[in-house]
């Protein structure tokens, strides 16, 4: 079957209480919204109350619940397995608390769970409830249960949900295929009916419903004590490879040697060269499907491996189509049937770059205005868990209109995404983190660090640490406060600045949102206080200086008088 661009599966469950005086399995599914599927996946999902301890049943409904309602307000590039985490721990140290009262007493359950995204599932698994591949007559169990090994302590679990406080999920990735099925029993289920059972029920290929009420059924009449459930996804589509890359399959684009100013490529005319640097070229170009004016940038062969090449333009394409943030710069799809090579499109910016800007004289009103967007830009990747890893003064685009654009998300890291190689690894010197010389390939930190010293050059004109030749290490000296620079730098802006690119990273802020929130605040007050900041809060050592020596003098004249 020729994949249709979505993920498409058929599911359905049976559970029956069997001998046990109360059901404490409980089986969620969710196919989510297309939107949804892309982003997150759809959920089945497994969960056995532990036998005999209070609240068993409240527990299993409870964490399959918590999955389908959590797992969607978690950001999509982080990947499945670390958003379910996400979810589940809290839910397992509330539990794990409750547990402790007399109201859900020793209250602990099974958790297994499948999420379907892409053309692959994700298997999160905790206690003895299991997770099943059948593909073309072949059955394979995708868990381990986590009971005692000893024959007599084969029904004790050893890890659940509420039994530790911190959660540990096992978690473990199948590539899918069409027409392959995935199964979820609890241990009522697997527990009398061995894998070629299992096997033989599911090769029946009824309904997905149909053949889990058959599991069911027959685990019942073989003579199951506990209760009995079993729940199945049919994959009946799968996107195209690739399908995460949204303008399409990057992995089928040629690359080609950059094409000069005038040329036309897949109806794009190259009107100018906007910029040719060490692995890209970019042109303003006109389309000419739509008329509208375009960047679209090309990489270097012989500079740029083709694998970072392709990488490059994948997490462009990637990051610009997630982010959605007015101080962040976008990207244009263009459909498969029309590009023929590897480049990328992104909508034009008409301005100038704040390198450009800084030659000129920048009011401190505009530079605090600029500060706030930049680290907006930069907050909204972080949430994301993006890190740009080459924020610079060339890289943002100051828009005519009075906006603000973070640009070259090429070399942006990313979640689950494969890393360069280590002569690709992205940066500028002058900007590079002090850890970063040590092996750090870029975090949250060393983006912070970055920021700072660009606002840095913003309001000060000069590299905290001195500006930095190609190649060559800095020499993270004595930091000089910024006020001594430019006098109208008030006290909080001076603490802000030197915060930013402290040589420690824990001496840093905690995020850039907590930096943003220092920017904003200040703002709001100088924004009020349009006279020059006093001298004790720009200078307090020359304050104090001012103020003896005018102390001494009132002594001498009053002893000579």
């Amino acid at each position: 079957m020729k994949p249709d661009g979505r993920l498409l599966a058929a599911a359905g469950f049976a559970s029956e209480t069997g001998k046990r005086a109360e059901n404490q399995d409980f089986v969620g599914i969710y196919t989510a919204t297309e939107l949804e599927r892309m982003r997150h996946g759809m959920i089945l999902a497994l969960a056995d109350g532990v036998g005999g301890a209070k609240g068993g049943r409240v527990a299993a409904e409870l964490a399959v619940r918590a999955l389908i309602e959590g797992l969607y307000a978690q950001p999509d590039t982080i990947g499945p397995a670390a958003a379910a985490h996400r979810v589940m721990a809290p839910f397992n140290r509330w539990l794990h608390a409750m547990g402790k009262s007399d109201r859900m007493a020793h209250a602990a359950t099974t958790f297994t769970a499948l999420i379907a995204k892409g053309r692959k599932a994700h298997v999160i698994h905790v206690g003895d409830s299991r997770a099943w591949h059948y593909r073309d007559g072949r059955l394979t169990c995708l868990t381990q249960d986590h009971t005692h090994s000893h024959p007599d302590q084969r029904h004790i679990l050893y890890r659940a949900l509420g039994i530790e406080e911190r959660l540990r999920l096992d978690h473990c990735e199948v590539v899918l295929a069409v027409h392959d099925r995935l199964l979820l029993t609890s241990d009522g289920v697997h527990g009398v009916l061995d894998a070629k059972r299992i096997a033989a029920l599911l090769g029946a290929r009824h309904s997905a419903e149909a053949d889990a009420a058959s599991l069911v059924e027959a685990a019942l009449s073989a003579g199951s004590h506990d209760n009995a459930s079993a729940a199945i996804i049919d994959i009946v589509a799968l996107p195209a490879p690739d399908q995460d890359a949204v303008a399409g399959d990057i992995a089928r684009l040629p690359i080609l040697p950059p094409p000069d100013e005038k040329q036309s490529i897949d109806g794009f005319h190259l009107d100018q060269l906007l910029s040719d640097g060490r692995y890209t070229r970019l042109f303003r170009a006109v389309d000419s499907a739509s008329g509208q004016s375009v960047a679209i940038k090309f990489p270097k062969p012989a500079l740029l491996s083709e694998h970072g090449a392709r990488l490059a333009f994948a997490r462009e394409i990637l990051v610009g189509s997630r982010i959605n943030s007015p101080f962040v710069g976008g990207v244009i799809a263009v459909s498969p049937e029309r590009q023929t090579r590897l480049y990328g499109v992104q909508p034009f910016y008409d301005g100038s770059t704040l390198e450009e800007r800084l030659k000129g004289h920048i009011s401190f009103s505009d530079s605090l205005k600029i500060a706030t967007s930049l680290t907006r830009a930069v907050a909204a990747l972080h949430r994301l868990d993006i890190v740009h890893r080459d924020i610079k003064p060339d890289n943002v685009m100051l828009t005519r209109d009075g906006g603000l654009k973070l640009i070259d998300l090429g070399v942006a890291r990313l979640p689950r995404v494969d890393e360069f190689a280590v002569s690709e690894i992205p940066g500028t010197p002058g900007y590079l983190a002090p850890e970063m010389f040590s092996g750090n390939v870029g975090d949250a930190a060393t983006d912070q660090f970055a920021l700072g010293v660009t606002l840095w050059r913003l309001f000060v004109s000069r590299y905290p640490y001195g500006e930095s030749e190609a190649f060559a290490r800095p020499r993270f000296g004595r930091l000089e406060s910024p006020s001594r620079f430019r006098e109208e730098i008030p006290a909080w802006l001076d603490s802000a600045l030197m915060r930013s690119v402290a040589i420690d990273p824990s001496e840093r802020f905690g995020d850039t949102v907590e930096l943003l929130r220092a920017l904003e605040g200040g703002a709001s007050v100088a924004r009020t206080t349009l006279h020059k900041a006093p001298l004790i809060e720009r200078d307090p050592v020359r304050f104090w200086q001012c103020v003896s020596l005018l102390l001494a003098a009132a002594l001498i004249a009053a002893l000579a008088w």
